[in-house]
């Protein structure tokens, strides 16, 4: 089966905005490691989410590109200058599942595919691309696939490897990094049967049945990044404290607490003819707190920032004449999960997790971290929804919560605190009962402590008396909480995923990530056959059984965190082909992203 037939199946079966254009995890706690972007997402349907803002009537302002050369009037050189919210993991892309580590890899280091982000291209049309392939071909029952890498790629003129060709053997040691058992991400590719290098520039994979999401699962960005053999043992060179790849920024110095720091990679395989990066540089400050970040965009320290409360939002406009404000619904999810303990009242009975669904309020969370009515009242866009298991802003494979499609299971999405309590009554726990709350500090920004809050608050008049244990990013939640290794409650953000397949498969099917531990044979049975499933109708309607059905066991309980417009501010002089240029809802900005901005200052 040629590669064009893969290529029209892939963007045939695709919706009106399959992967949005917006922000990620990154943009509500790093906002410089997750720039929003624009576009409207008008899949039409019967849910309840608005157009998204573009510019807002803030006197945004876009560049001008013409149709030709989006870049002609571009202004090359300069040094970008963003912010991040906290110091970064681990620069080994397979040390850390955190977006920082994922975000950071993006700028270093290349994959075998990648999100076609860029000029011209269309929201409806952003889809996997080869990065470092040069093509790939597809056997007729789809499960061998073959990838032929570029000629041109290079690493960084930087020792060891001092512009050194990539080959399958640098290939073959990332597939193994990534695959490691101790790796837990490794579970995502486990539908790869095996993997082999026929010669320098071949690669290929054999799937054990078909995976309607290959493409997909290897341009996501939280997956497998492509890193030199010499990052082994004896190889001379530390990958975890430093960073040497084929993509188009070099490694520049990392101050732990205070700035990353990149330069423009001057023989990129991707510049093409506009000789991208567009900028020399670009320099993160590491700024943990909101109020801090603010002030320094404010004063012109940093070019772009976001704006985590959106009641900065009119006066940013005010103190900064014609700034740049952008909002979009990010297909972000953020959710509370559950320990494994089976004495705990949650493994007790269901309607323990349903009464504790039914007693959160999501319009008012919604209102309170989106300021929805204020921000409307005064002309500016703002798009809502209810988060599900699968996220509002992913809304291929969305089922809304409030739509008659849900049937009766859509009561537990509901607020109805006496029947909450009923419900916690009947299960046993009528005096409710003692348990941890833990969520991460800091990273996430304003909106999502807003949104814990409240849900502490909320959970509170259900009857469960609350500790809440407000943990470290990097030393506890990530390594421990994320990872399952929990007692009680918790509460953060999903990684945010290009394709819905791997929301299934991450929540219901045996890994490491497996946040609740949980182990449903009927819900990973549809995780397993939505994979296997080639027919986009037949494949969405598996996404919507599974919502349905998980409604009614709550597992993991969607809050609203990311279910509402979220906002990045740009300094005026700021420039990129915003109006064509379209953003993938993964980490790889570096790649995706900031090869396209320019500075008029």
């Amino acid at each position: 089966m040629a590669e064009g037939y893969w290529n029209n199946y892939w963007r045939n079966r695709r919706s009106r905005r399959s992967f949005l254009g917006g922000a990620t995890a990154l943009s509500a706690g790093a906002a410089g490691l997750a720039l929003v972007g624009c576009g409207d997402d008008d899949n039409g349907g019967n849910n309840n989410i608005s157009n998204l803002a573009t510019p807002t009537p803030a006197q945004g302002t876009k560049a001008s590109p013409t149709p030709a050369d989006p870049f002609a009037n571009a202004k090359r050189g300069g040094t970008l200058k963003l912010d991040v919210t906290n110091d970064i993991p681990s620069l080994d892309p397979y040390g850390s599942t955190s977006f920082l580590t994922k975000a950071t890899a993006s700028y270093p280091y290349s994959r075998l595919f990648k999100l076609n982000a860029g000029p011209g291209v269309k929201p409806e049309d952003v889809a996997p691309t080869p990065d470092l392939a040069a093509k790939f071909e597809a056997s007729a029952d789809a499960l061998t696939w073959t990838v032929t890498l570029r000629d041109d790629i290079k690493f960084h003129n930087v020792a060891p490897l001092n512009g050194r060709a990539l080959t399958t053997d640098d290939i073959k040691y990332s597939w193994g990094r990534l695959t490691d058992p101790k790796n837990t991400n490794a579970a995502q590719v486990a539908f790869v049967d095996s993997v082999t290098y026929p010669d320098a520039k071949t690669v290929q994979f054999k799937l054990k049945t078909p995976n309607a999401a290959f493409l997909e699962v290897m341009a996501d960005a939280n997956l497998f990044w492509v890193i030199p053999k010499e990052a082994d043992t004896g190889g001379g060179f530390d990958i975890t404290k430093g960073a040497i790849g084929t993509g188009p920024w070099i490694f520049n110095g990392y101050q732990q607490s205070v700035s990353l720091k990149w330069k423009k990679n001057p023989d990129w395989h991707g510049k093409t003819s506009a000789n991208f990066p567009l900028m020399d540089a670009i320099e993160y400050a590491i700024i943990p707190e909101y109020a801090n970040r603010r002030a320094q965009f404010l004063a012109g320290n940093t070019d772009i920032s976001g704006v985590d409360d959106p009641n900065d939002l009119v006066p940013t406009k005010q103190q900064i004449p014609n700034v740049q404000l952008y909002g979009v619904l990010p297909p972000l999810m953020s959710f509370m999960y559950f320990d494994n303990d089976p004495t705990s009242p949650w493994n007790k009975d269901p309607r323990v997790r349903q009464a504790i669904s039914m007693a959160v309020d999501r319009d008012a969370i919604t209102e309170a971290i989106g300021n929805i009515q204020k921000l409307k009242a005064g002309g500016i866009q703002v798009s809502t929804g209810w988060n599900n298991i699968i996220p509002a802003g992913m809304k291929k494979f969305w089922l809304d919560p409030q739509s008659s499609e849900m049937g009766e299971n859509a009561k537990f999405f509901k607020y109805n605190i006496s029947d909450a309590k009923a419900l916690l009554s009947a299960a046993g726990f009528a005096n409710g009962f003692d348990a941890t709350f833990q969520y991460p500090a800091t990273v996430y920004g304003q909106l999502f402590e807003t949104a814990a809050q409240a849900t502490i608050g909320y959970l509170q008049a259900l009857g469960v008396k609350l500790t809440t244990d407000v943990q470290n990013y990097t030393a506890k939640y990530i390594p421990q909480t994320f990872a399952g290794n929990f007692k009680g409650i918790a509460f953060g953000y999903e990684t945010p995923f290009p394709e819905g397949g791997s929301y299934m498969q991450r929540f219901f099917l045996p890994n490491p990530n497996n946040h609740g531990h949980i182990s449903d044979p009927d819900l990973a049975a549809m995780a397993t056959a939505q994979q296997k499933e080639l027919d986009p109708a037949k494949r969405k309607q598996i996404f919507f059984d599974i919502q349905k059905a998980h409604a009614a066991k709550m597992y993991y309980v969607p809050n609203q965190a990311g279910a509402v417009t979220s906002w990045t501010a740009y300094q005026p002089y700021i420039q990129t082909a915003l109006d064509i240029h379209t953003r993938p809802s993964t980490y790889a900005v570096g790649t995706e992203q900031d090869i396209y901005r320019w500075s008029n200052k």
